[in-house]
């Protein structure tokens, strides 16, 4: 019976340019704009760490070392909240780091696509399965995407594809997977699609940003050509791997909001502003004021 390797790595592709927030992003790393009061990276992080992700893989590219500095300690803030007695804000900065030597910064140097992004953190993931969190896609639900996939995987081995439910009129937007027979906790992937033709997709079942790879996808990477956009595709490497090695879908049943969007980023932070107690009365006073008036 072939062991299931823990899921230890998280590699998180940061090297984005962010245009379409253009121009907020022209200083400013997309991944660093907040969503209420946190970056959205952050959000990314965090549903790691809830999976029981011990190292953080960031690929990176340049003006993006302002990610660095907020997963690190800066002395000077900490020791002015000590001294305010503010310990609800230092226990938050506290909290949201992960452990002393559990990050790696790794530069991507050209935008050669998200297949060229993964295949620059191989050296540092090894030879073991890892995570792969787009950090434009923030989810929300009571129990994280992640570790939701981590308890499927945890059951099937092999590689974990997450997925959302779409309006099939829109599945030609997405890329989509075919659905197979069913798992405790998912389904088996039958095929992987980039953008269906109108009419033809296999399911309404969209890939929402997370996956758990084995590391053989690497070496695919290493070989890989160029497809859509001139660039790396990650999908058209999963689509060789899975000639050898099976893939399951986790259909995730939180909400799924896409940050690089304009859309996806206001919606993003209009729902967490109402799951936050001590601002929810009056967000939700002035939303139901605009939509009134709108």
């Amino acid at each position: 019976m072939t062991t299931i390797r823990k899921v230890r790595k998280a590699v998180l592709p940061v090297a984005g340019l962010g245009t379409r927030f253009l121009p907020a992003t022209k200083a400013v790393p997309k991944e660093m704009l907040t969503v209420v009061d946190k970056p959205v990276v952050q959000y990314v992080v965090e549903e790691a760490m809830a999976a029981g992700i011990e190292h953080f893989v960031f690929v990176t590219g340049r003006n993006k070392g302002v990610i660095e500095d907020h997963f690190d300690i800066q002395v000077e803030l900490e020791a002015t909240l000590r001294e305010r007695g503010k310990t609800v804000e230092l226990r938050s900065l506290e909290d949201m780091l992960p452990k002393a030597g559990a990050t790696s910064f790794t530069r991507q140097q050209a935008p050669l696509g998200l297949g060229h992004a993964v295949w620059c953190a191989r050296d540092i993931v090894g030879n073991e399965p890892f995570a792969l969190l787009l950090p434009d896609m923030v989810m929300r639900d009571k129990v994280g995407c992640l570790a939701g996939m981590v308890e499927l995987y945890e059951k099937v081995g092999g590689n974990i594809v997450a997925v959302a439910e779409c309006d099939p009129a829109l599945a030609h937007k997405y890329g989509i997977v075919g659905r197979g027979e069913d798992l405790e906790g998912g389904f088996r992937i039958t095929q992987m699609v980039e953008k269906p033709a109108k009419g033809t997709a296999p399911s309404n079942y969209y890939i929402n940003g997370r996956y758990i790879l084995q590391p053989e996808i690497f070496d695919i990477l290493s070989r890989q050509e160029r497809g859509a956009g001139n660039e790396i595709q990650v999908t058209d490497a999963m689509l060789k791997l899975a000639d050898t090695q099976p893939f399951s879908a986790y259909p995730f049943a939180g909400q799924t909001y896409d940050c690089g969007s304009k859309e996806g980023f206001i919606l993003a932070n209009v729902a967490f502003a109402l799951d936050r107690e001590d601002i929810r009365p009056l967000v939700a006073q002035e939303l139901q004021k605009l939509i009134a008036e709108a």
